[in-house]
């Protein structure tokens, strides 16, 4: 074998040609491994990750604990000028040549398909990353001293992976000295001497290094850090000792444990450590979740860390994600994720959406569950709170990583994981929605409840568990929150404390603490039965504590609002209780609520929401004011309790009073209880009022008349409170009891004035009129209209005194001379004056109370008077002409004295007085005849003054009637046209007008804007046209600019200019009024309802189409803009005549054809072309085409491709040419570039036919592919229905878009599917594994199961079709080439495709074993070895719940071991575990039939016997010692038999430790019970025989048939002849005879004690088996018992002195 140096040499010339010729690839080679160096990694930290992953994957010698140490160095211990050293020690076996050679090489790591071994590393790199911070690495191991270089060898020019061998620069014992001269060196050693830029990166990433970086490696133990200096002072990494020790390992279940692992972390002297509880489970990696990197891992292996106490960090945030070594993933979970995840190349981060991390990441949820569970029920009280730290509360700071967190709280909210509070010592855990968060204040309230003596045992009683209280609190709402843990509704507050003594049995501190939390949370309890429970405390009359509900406290419960009051209310409540049903707070309650702190919230809630009175006298006085009902002794007395209140104690304001006085009942004169009234009367004896108006008219208006009651003295107990009347003077200030002139007037009439009233009384009247307006109150109708009109005036009329009431009366001024004035003018009226003689000066002092009753006192009065009197005669009918010309002369009068005439002349001036000739009119109405008014009789019917009723007498008084009002002579203002227009004739009188006539009506029109003219002519034909006299609306007036439009059609009625007088033109305007169409705009409306009705008429000829045009082309040369409505009937209404079908259209439906352009759509579209044939419209048409374009006319190709899409028609596609299908592209590529634009539904109807050519025929659209440089990648163009390119040409790939558009598929990512679909018309294997390739490159997946085939190729040409349910990719056992179809026989690229895309599975199923067992079952198939193993192997690896369900159901047979070659099955019935060896030795020697299972031999690493056996028995295997069946045989008496003393055999030894072990915690037997199992063993009769006691066992099959052995017994014991039978003991025998008849004794002992309770029989045997080889020596058990725990109890020891009185 070669030393490492002369390995190394021959690398150095076999592999580089160091000393040979130059080897042409090693350039290659140099660069690949310098491109692959310098890429893998962005950071230089992932050279230290790569080298700590080396070393977990490295081997290390049994009984080493693996470490790996890091000592940077100033030292340039390499002679290489480097500026610091960094060295690796690692204590693992050390490189083996194979290592050397797979370092000096690309792509060659030992650690290839060594996943399963445990190893870490991924990207087989390790050692090679070192090159990104050195140049000239060292290698020591075993021997070996190498380095190597990044730069070309000068020997070979390649670089990195030239080994050169080292002799010094460094030598061991420079690497000694800095490692440390008093240890050995470790085996092997890497020197870096690091690259200057990369010193300070390295040392930063050295003094960064988590400690969590140990958590997950298997291997390594300790990992250390230090920087060795000459000068310690210049060290600048910070020193790390990292060391983990595992302890506590369990097993939960055959797929799962769960240990405890400690960090301890020593750095600069400080050592810092942290406990992780640990959970490590498998998983079964599903098919979905394969990839290629993993296809031989069948399992994943999660592992979950909590860390329990302070993380050990190093001023970096702890890694959330591991890949056995740390990502820089920080999860924000606050537990660590350990599994086989695919990391991405820089290692920072898993590959989140990898299939095969996405599968590990969905069964962390699972892991994670099954950890927390049992972390929660094994955690003492006072850590669990701890435990619920762990959950992923926050999100993560990855979104791909937030459905793990969620996947867990859905678990977690199925779990029983949540305490409940402990009541008992028991505890207990419930389902998150099962249990009941409190609000802190009622928690509070418990506690001091529960210290008080009041028992919380039934707190969840009330229909939820409630939360521990230690985990109930606002700390863990977060926790809380995520487990969705609700409060508990509210309606269980209202249990609790109805079914508690939290009321009656607490302080008033307690009792006011619980209102208060009612109170701050009544929004939640308002609509709960808490509203119905007793809660609220009051004193009732008798003053006993009792209690009202919240629903019932309304109205009765007060508190009194001043503490100073409470005395008062409750007296006067007592007076007043009867009737007010109110009950007060104990005092002690009131004050202990202005004590509390929250006062005001309590107070708020009791008055609010238990509407709890709050009152003070006032309030209280109010609540007996709505009792008091009709009860008159409390009516009086509630009068005298307001005067106390008020005069007395001051308790209420005088405001309060006068409010309470106003409401208050009140006892009237005939001694009712009055409740409602307007006003109060003083009592009428004595009173002002009764002597005016003699009776009570208040009595209808609600007013009281005091009782005499109030005024008489008011007496309590006998002594005088109120004197006489003094009541009364009370009520009168405050009760506004009111007497004449301050009362309010009554609405009556007072029948006092209806005559002459007293001196004394018209004063005492006028001065309460005079105090009503002084207050500004309302008259009432009734009294005010009696005072008016009561003659209850004293008046002088012509001389003599009389009565009269106030409005017909007169006070005047002695100043004023113009009374007897108007008497003397005014022959027909008289005016009465007030007697000033009768009343004295003293009535002027009531000259505004006088005026106020309508007494007149100033001239226009006057004249108003005369003028009222005159215009009631004429509306009696007696006002006579002379009576008119009396007036007239009246006027003249006043107008000659200078008098005013302006009331006069008003008062008289509506009348209808003057005769006309349209009957009696006002003045105002009235005409007064003369030549200037002879032309405006004509047209109306004006009222003239009557003449011939007057005379000519009339005209003198024309300045008199203008005065007056009426209209005297016809002037151009408009007044007079008004007149005019408004007695104007009916439309009757008003057609064929005259031209004069005409223009009278249009300059009335003009002066006086009046719509009556226009209604009165607008209906009559009075205007005369070119077709005769017409109403205005059916005119139109001609103008020449726009007149052409009129002509286009005959019949248009025109105004005939030539019979009016040309001023006829001004009134242009007032023609329009009347509806004469005189604009262009309207012109053209009236042309549009033309046209349109000879379009729907189809009249439209030829001729008038050219004459529109022809003024269409006019108009538009002038600068009238074509109104709307034009517009929309030219382009809008159907009047062109197309050539199909002889159809018209509108001109935006139409196209004028130039003849070119449409040549090569027209064939297979049936264009809209205008009819330009001889026959109609001919060639001339196209002279318009510039207006008809602007009409919608389609001209240009482009602007009409949207026809073809309406007026698309494939008859035979066969007809259709390379240029009808190229034009027809270019229209949809037109009209895809237009906005928002939609095909019509039949066009892509029509679209839809198959009609493009491709190299399979013809096909629609969506059927065909467009082949392409990429297409030709993958496929050739004969693969699929590609369109024909040599029947289109070149130009059709200028229409890819347009394809696409049009469902033709264009790229190679979107025809899978329709590749897929032509797959069954092929059978060449070439063409279909080129398909196979393309749909595997775009991740195709068939989407019904027409498409669910697998080609199996037999040959080039030849093969079948075969459903994926039959197809596994790989079968590495080899046992279903008979039963499967294996993929990877067939295929050696892609296979991963067949498992994505057709789900077919990576490998045998469960069900398919199960398959597989029972055709041999049915076959009979004897088994090899071999075959037997894989099978197992498979099914003990993948057993799950599922599994053994499925085992057990479907499996009849098992393998047994039989003496053959082979293996044979048999009914697993018959068939047994051999869990009792003697059983089995007895079996096996007697029957010929093989009976036990098969396992393997010996067992294999792979093949676990135990597990084997396990899943046996669990599929239906029974063990041996279950199944047997035990008969005992007779024993017969004989002269072999002798009765010896029982102490031989049952000793106090025996007695004591059966005792000691009955007495123990396991079996809790009380002492009696252990008397009378142990009195049935001291009274037995032991019975020695020479003869072997036998015993027989019988096995059933499951052919009926039965196997039966006999053995040979020492020790029998029959319960019913209570004897022990004992064979006697031969001691030539030696050791194995001892043992095995100590084991037949205690089996039988333990049997016969523990008949009764066979669970512990085992355990007692083993007991007694042991002190029988001790030959139960009294010491021996002692200390066996002490050994077990176990002890005897006086009575125990009483009980033995009894039977045993020596020992």
């Amino acid at each position: 074998m070669a030393t490492p140096r002369e390995h190394v040499e021959e690398i150095r010339r076999s592999k580089f040609s160091i000393g040979g010729d130059p080897n042409p690839l090693t350039e290659d080679l140099h660069q690949a491994v310098k491109n692959l160096s310098a890429e893998l990694y962005a950071k230089d930290v992932h050279f230290l990750m790569e080298l700590i992953q080396n070393a977990e994957d490295n081997e290390y010698l049994q009984g080493v604990d693996p470490s790996l140490e890091f000592v940077i160095t100033s030292k340039d211990i390499t002679a290489t000028g480097a500026p610091a050293t960094l060295l690796i020690f690692n204590n693992e076996r050390g490189f083996s040549p194979k290592n050397i050679d797979s370092i000096c090489s690309v792509g060659r790591s030992t650690k290839k398909g060594n996943r399963k071994r445990g190893y870490s590393g991924e990207k087989r790199i390790g050692f090679k990353s070192v090159f990104l911070i050195t140049s000239r690495p060292h290698i020591f191991s075993n021997g070996y001293q190498i380095r190597f270089n990044e730069q070309p060898c000068q020997y070979c020019n390649v670089g990195y992976i030239v080994p050169e061998w080292v002799d010094a620069n460094p030598t061991l014992s420079e690497i000694n000295q800095i490692y440390g001269s008093g240890a050995a060196l470790p085996t092997t050693i890497l020197i870096l001497p690091l690259k200057p830029d990369k010193v300070m990166p390295v040392k930063q990433q050295l003094s960064s290094i988590h400690p969590e970086v140990l958590l997950f490696l298997s291997k390594i133990k300790q990992l250390s850090v230090r920087e060795d200096n000459n000068d310690p002072g210049l060290n600048t990494v910070n020193a790390i000792a990292i060391t983990k020790e595992t302890d506590l390992v369990q097993r939960k279940d055959i797929d799962a444990e769960s240990f405890t692992l400690h960090l301890s972390a020593n750095e600069n002297g400080s050592n810092d450590e942290c406990c992780y509880y640990m959970w490590k489970q498998k998983f079964v990696v599903r098919n979905e979740h394969r990839v290629e990197r993993r296809m031989e891992v069948e399992e994943w292996v999660i592992t979950l860390a909590f860390p329990n106490g302070e993380l050990v960090q190093r001023g970096t945030n702890s890694p959330g994600v591991y890949a056995f070594l740390p990502t820089e993933m920080v999860t924000n979970f606050p537990f660590i994720i350990q599994a086989d995840f695919l990391l991405a190349s820089s290692r920072e981060t898993i590959l989140l959406d990898n299939k095969w991390n996405q599968g590990i990441l969905n069964c962390v949820p699972t892991a994670f569950v099954n950890a927390f569970k049992s972390l929660v029920k094994d955690a003492p009280d006072w850590n669990l709170p701890n435990i619920f730290r762990f959950l992923p509360v926050s999100p993560s700071n990855y979104e791909a990583l937030n459905f793990v967190g969620q996947s867990i709280k859905a678990k977690l909210l199925e779990e029983e994981i949540v305490p409940s509070e402990k009541l008992v010592e028991q505890k207990f855990f419930h389902k998150p929605r099962e249990v009941g968060r409190l609000m802190p204040a009622f928690w509070s309230i418990l506690e001091k409840a529960r210290k008080e003596g009041v028992s919380l045992l039934s707190l969840s009683n009330h229909g939820r568990y409630i939360l521990s209280s230690a985990f109930d609190r606002v700390v863990f709402d977060h926790i809380l929150n995520f487990l969705e843990v609700q409060p508990v509704d509210n309606e269980w507050y209202a249990k609790c404390i109805q079914g508690s003594m939290l009321v009656e049995g607490v302080s008033e501190e307690v009792y006011l603490e619980l209102l208060l939390f009612v109170a701050e949370n009544w929004s939640k309890f308002q609509s709960t039965n808490i509203k119905n429970i007793p809660l609220i405390k009051y004193e009732d009359l008798n003053g006993n504590i009792s209690l009202f509900s919240i629903s019932s406290a309304e109205s009765y419960a007060y508190i009194a609002s001043d503490s100073r009051q409470i005395s008062w209310l409750i007296g006067w409540n007592k007076e007043f209780g009867s009737v007010t049903s109110s009950f007060f707070v104990p005092r002690t309650t009131q004050e202990a609520i202005q004590s509390c702190p929250k006062e005001r919230t309590l107070m708020k809630w009791l008055q609010e929401q238990v509407k709890v009175g709050v009152v003070d006298v006032y309030q209280f006085a109010v609540l007996v004011l709505n009792s008091l009902g009709k009860r008159r002794k409390l009516v009086i007395s509630y009068a005298h309790f307001l005067y106390r209140s008020l005069s007395r104690k001051k308790f209420l304001s005088e405001g309060q009073v006068d409010y309470l006085c106003s409401v208050m009942p009140l006892v009237d004169s005939y001694g009712n209880v009055v409740t409602h009234r307007r006003g109060i009367l003083v009592p009428a004896d004595g009173s002002k009022w009764a002597e005016l108006v003699a009776s009570n008219l208040w009595k209808e208006e609600s007013f009281v008349e005091l009782a005499e009651d109030y005024m008489r003295p008011f007496h309590v107990a006998g002594k005088l409170v109120t004197p006489e009347k003094e009541l009364l003077s009370f009520l009168s200030c405050h009760a506004k009891a009111d007497d004449v002139p301050d009362i309010s007037p009554p609405n009556s009439r007072v029948t006092s004035v209806s005559s002459l009233l007293t001196k004394k009384n018209a004063f005492l009247l006028l001065e309460w009129i005079r105090n009503i307006r002084s207050k500004s109150i309302r008259f009432p109708n009734k009294f005010l209209a009696s005072i008016k009109e009561g003659s209850w005036l004293k008046v002088t009329l012509n001389g003599s005194p009389v009565s009269r009431p106030p409005p017909q009366s007169f006070l005047l001024s002695a100043s004023h001379s113009w009374g007897n004035l108007l008497q003397k003018g005014s022959v027909l009226v008289d005016i009465p004056l007030v007697d000033q003689s009768y009343y004295g000066n003293e009535i002027r002092k009531y000259m505004e109370e006088l005026k106020f009753v309508g007494v007149m006192s100033e001239y226009e009065e006057a004249c108003k008077f005369i003028g009222d009197r005159l215009m009631s005669l004429a509306a009696s009918g007696s006002l006579t002409r002379s009576n008119v010309f009396s007036i007239l002369e009246f006027i003249r009068f006043l107008r000659t004295k200078c008098l005013s005439l302006e009331e006069f002349v008003r008062s008289i001036e509506p009348g209808k007085w003057l005769r006309t000739d349209c009957g009696d009119r006002s003045p105002s109405e009235s005409v007064l005849f003369d030549e200037s008014w002879r032309a405006a009789s004509k047209i109306s019917n004006i009222p003239f003054i009557d003449e011939g009723y007057y005379g000519e007498e009339i005209r003198d008084f024309e300045a008199e009637l203008k005065l007056l009002g009426v209209v005297a002579g016809f002037s151009g203002i408009s007044g007079s046209y008004k007149i005019v227009v408004d007695y104007l004739k009916p439309s009757s009188g008003l057609s064929s007008l005259s031209a004069d006539a005409l223009l009278l009506i249009l300059q009335c029109m003009r002066r006086n804007q009046s719509e009556k003219v226009v209604t009165a002519l607008k209906s009559t034909k009075c205007l005369k046209t070119s077709v005769g006299f017409k109403t205005p609306s059916e005119c139109v007036w001609f103008d020449p600019e726009w007149g052409c439009l009129l002509r286009v059609f005959n019949g248009v009625p025109l105004v005939n200019t030539g019979f009016y007088d040309k001023g006829i033109a001004t009134y242009k305007n007032e023609l329009k009024q009347l509806g004469v169409v005189v604009d262009f705009e309207e012109a053209v409306k009236l042309f549009v309802r033309c046209f349109k009705e000879h379009a729907s008429n189809r009249s439209i000829s030829k001729d008038n189409v050219i004459s529109f045009l022809s003024s269409y082309r006019k108009l538009r040369a002038t600068d009238h803009k074509f109104p709307t409505e034009l517009k929309s009937c030219i382009r809008d209404v159907k009047w062109l005549r197309t050539r199909y079908c002889d159809f018209y259209r509108c001109p935006k439906e139409c196209i004028l054809d130039d003849g070119s352009q449409w040549e090569s759509i027209s064939p297979i579209a049936r264009l809209p072309f205008i009819n330009d044939s001889p026959g109609y419209y001919g060639k001339a048409i196209r002279d318009y085409a510039k207006e008809l374009k602007s009409m919608g006319v389609v001209i240009n190709f482009k602007d009409g491709v949207k026809f073809v899409a309406s007026c698309l028609r494939f008859h035979d596609v066969s007809c259709i040419t390379r240029e009808n299908a190229l034009s027809l592209l270019e229209c949809i590529h037109i009209l895809s570039q237009e906005k928002d634009y939609t095909f019509p539904e039949d066009f892509s109807k029509e679209l839809s036919k198959a009609w493009l050519k491709t190299y399979s025929g013809y096909r629609s659209p969506k059927e065909c592919l467009l082949f392409d440089s990429k297409w030709g990648l993958y496929l050739k163009k004969t693969d699929g229905p590609f369109i024909d390119e040599g029947f289109y040409g070149s130009k059709l790939a200028s229409y890819r878009e347009v394809l696409k558009e049009i469902g033709v598929i264009v790229d190679a990512e979107n025809g899978c599917a329709l590749i897929a679909s032509q797959l069954c018309f092929h059978s060449e294997s070439l063409t279909i594994v080129r398909i196979y390739n393309y749909l595997c490159r775009f991740s195709w997946e068939p989407k019904s199961e027409d498409e669910r085939w697998i080609w199996i190729p037999n040959g080039s040409r030849k093969g079948n079709w075969v459903r994926p349910e039959i197809c596994v990719v790989s079968d590495k056992s080899g046992l279903f080439s008979s039963q499967l179809t294996i993929l990877d026989v067939y295929y050696e690229q892609n296979l991963h495709f067949f498992s994505n895309a057709f789900q077919v599975k990576h490998s045998p199923s469960i069900e398919d074993y199960c398959k597989l067992w029972k055709s041999w079952e049915s076959t009979g198939q004897v088994l090899s070895h071999e075959e037997c193993c894989k099978f197992w192997e498979y099914i003990t690896k993948h057993f799950t719940s599922k599994t053994e369900k499925t085992l057990l159901d479907e499996l009849v047979k098992v393998p047994v071991n039989s003496r053959s070659e082979g293996i044979v099955l048999l009914n697993k019935q018959d068939v047994f575990i051999a869990d009792d060896l003697q059983l089995k030795e007895l079996f096996e020697q007697s029957s010929s039939r093989p009976i036990f299972v098969w396992y393997p031999q010996p067992s294999l690493p792979t093949l676990s016997r135990t597990k084997l056996l396990e899943v046996f028995q669990k599929i239906g295997v029974r063990n041996i010692s279950e199944s047997v069946k035990q008969v005992e045989m007779s024993i017969s008496n004989g002269a072999d038999q002798r009765v010896i003393p029982s102490e031989a055999l049952i000793g106090r030894g025996l007695v004591k430790l059966i005792l000691g072990f009955l007495a123990s915690p396991a079996i809790k037997m009380e002492s009696e019970a252990r008397h009378k199992a142990v009195e049935g063993l001291l009274k037995l009769t032991v019975v020695e025989t020479v003869e072997p006691i036998d015993v027989s066992y019988s096995l059933p099959l499951s052919s009926d048939e039965a196997l039966s052995v006999r053995a040979c017994g020492m020790v029998r014991w029959e319960r019913e002849s209570s004897k022990l039978f004992a064979q006697k003991m031969d001691k030539s025998k030696g050791p194995a005879n001892r043992i095995e008849r100590a084991t037949c004794f205690s089996q039988v002992i333990a049997e016969g004690v523990l008949w009764e309770n066979g669970d512990h029989v085992h355990e007692l045997t083993e007991l007694l088996k042991l002190a029988f080889l001790l030959k139960f020596d009294n010491e021996a058990v002692s200390f066996l018992m002490k050994s077990k725990n176990l002890q005897i109890f006086v009575e125990d020891e009483d009980f033995l002195s009894s039977f045993f009185p020596s020992g």
